[in-house]
C-alpha cells in the first residue's frame, strides 16, 4: 500500500468570483488528490508581478497517495476544468485559479515540469502568511529555515489583508458551519423534499412541519373565513411546540438542522387569512412566542411560479388541496417577499425553481445545493 505524503499547495484567484473559484478548488483537491488536512484564512494582495485586480489567495496541507508529478496533473487538470486558460506569453498575468505546489514532505524536486519547493516561496509573503497559519514551524529543505523566519526576511512590500472568508474540504463541512437551515416556500414548492434530501445527503438533524394532522386544515379548505383563526393558532401552538422541542439541542450524531419551515411563516399565513382584529390580536401573541424560538442561521425561499405550484399540488394529490386558487398562492408569495424585505438583516436566499425539478432531475439537485453552498460559505465565522 503506497504511504500517505504530506504536501502544501497554495491557491490563488482574480477573475470573475475568486472565492467561488478558490472553494471549487478545494472541493476538487479533496475529491481528486487526497485528504486536507488544514486550511489557511483567505488573504486579499495586491497583484504581484503586473499591475491588475487584487488576488484572493490560501494554502492548504493535504495527506495524498500520489507522487509529486502525479499531483501537479491533477492540479493541472483541475485548474482546466475550472476554466483557466494557460497562455504563452512570459510575464504574470490574470487567472481564474491558480494551484502551486510549495512542499511535497521535506523532498526536493527538479525536473522540466516541476521544481519543488517552489522556487517563487520565499520571495512571496501572499504565499508565505496563509502557510504560516499551517505551517508556522515547517523547515524549507533548501534554505533550512521555517516559514516565519521566511517571512521576517521576505522584501515582498505587496499590500497583504487577512478577509473574513474561509474555504471548506468539502460541501458537508459547508452545511456544518451553517448550523441551522430553514427551507421555505409556498405551498407546493418542494421544501419539505429539499429539507429530507439535504439532511440525508449531509447528516442533518430534519425538523419536519407536521401539518397533516392539524384536523382543521381539511375544514379551513371547506370554509375560509368559519375556520381561519382556530387553523392559525393550532398552527402557531404547534410550531411553538415543535421548534421549542426539536431545536433547542442539537443530535450529537447530526453536523447541523435542516427544516421545512420556519415558523415565521405563522405570521405571513394569517396576515393573509385573519379578519384585521383577528390578526392584531393573534400578532401580539406570535410576538411573544417569535422571542423564544431559535432562528435559523439561513433561511432559504424556494420561488417557483404560481402555475407551476398549482401542477405540484395536482401532481400530490391531497384531497383538500385541490381546491386553493391561484389567487390565494399569488397573496402566499407576495407575504413571504414583504417578509424577506422587511428583514434585511436576516440571512435570506431566494432560489428560483422556475423550470427546474430537483425532485427528478440530480443536476437540478445539484444547482440547488451549489446555490446555497456558494451563499453558505461567505457567512462570516
Amino acid at each position: 500500500m503506497t504511504s500517505l505524503k504530506t504536501a502544501y499547495l497554495s491557491l490563488g484567484s482574480n477573475l470573475g468570483d475568486p472565492l467561488g473559484h478558490l472553494q471549487d478548488a478545494v472541493f476538487a483537491l479533496q475529491k481528486k488528490a487526497g485528504d486536507i488536512e488544514r486550511i489557511s484564512p483567505v488573504y486579499q494582495s495586491s497583484s504581484w508581478g503586473f499591475e491588475s485586480n487584487d488576488f484572493l489567495n490560501a494554502c492548504l496541507s493535504i495527506k495524498t497517495q500520489l507522487s509529486p508529478h502525479q499531483l501537479l496533473e491533477t492540479a493541472l487538470k483541475i485548474e482546466l476544468d475550472l476554466g483557466r486558460v494557460r497562455h504563452n506569453e512570459h510575464g504574470y498575468q490574470d487567472r481564474i485559479i491558480d494551484i502551486d505546489i510549495l512542499y511535497y514532505e521535506r523532498e526536493t524536486v527538479v525536473s522540466e515540469q516541476l521544481i519543488v519547493p517552489h522556487p517563487e516561496l520565499p520571495f512571496r509573503k501572499f504565499v508565505l502568511k496563509p502557510l504560516a497559519d499551517i505551517a508556522p514551524q515547517f523547515y524549507h529543505p533548501v534554505l533550512n529555515k521555517d516559514t516565519r523566519n521566511l517571512i521576517q526576511e521576505s522584501r515582498d512590500r505587496g499590500r497583504l489583508e487577512k478577509t473574513e472568508f474561509r474555504l471548506f474540504k468539502d460541501r458537508g463541512e459547508v452545511f456544518s458551519h451553517t448550523n441551522f437551515i430553514a427551507i421555505e416556500g409556498n405551498i407546493g414548492a418542494g421544501k419539505t423534499t429539499l429539507a429530507t434530501k439535504i439532511a440525508e445527503d449531509y447528516n442533518a438533524k430534519l425538523v419536519l412541519e407536521r401539518f397533516a394532522d392539524n384536523p382543521f386544515l381539511p375544514k379551513f379548505y371547506e370554509d375560509k373565513s368559519r375556520f381561519a383563526f382556530p387553523l392559525e393558532m393550532s398552527f402557531l401552538a404547534d410550531r411553538y411546540q415543535q421548534f421549542t422541542d426539536d431545536t433547542s439541542q442539537y443530535d450529537l450524531f447530526k453536523s447541523f438542522m435542516v427544516s421545512d419551515y420556519d415558523i415565521y411563516k405563522s405570521l405571513i399565513f394569517a396576515r393573509i387569512t385573519l379578519q384585521q382584529d383577528e390578526y392584531a390580536l393573534y400578532r401580539k401573541l406570535f410576538r411573544l412566542m417569535y422571542k423564544e424560538v431559535k432562528k435559523p442561521r439561513i433561511y432559504v425561499y424556494l420561488y417557483q411560479t404560481t402555475e407551476r405550484l398549482l401542477e405540484n399540488i395536482k401532481r400530490r394529490g391531497r384531497d383538500y388541496e385541490q381546491d386553493i386558487s391561484a389567487e390565494y398562492l399569488e397573496k402566499i408569495n407576495k407575504g413571504y417577499f414583504e417578509f424577506l424585505r422587511g428583514n434585511p438583516e436576516q440571512n435570506s436566499l431566494v432560489i428560483e425553481l422556475g423550470d427546474h425539478d430537483f425532485v427528478e432531475n440530480q443536476e437540478d439537485y445539484q444547482a440547488v445545493i451549489e446555490k446555497i453552498v456558494r451563499f453558505a460559505m461567505r457567512l462570516p465565522k
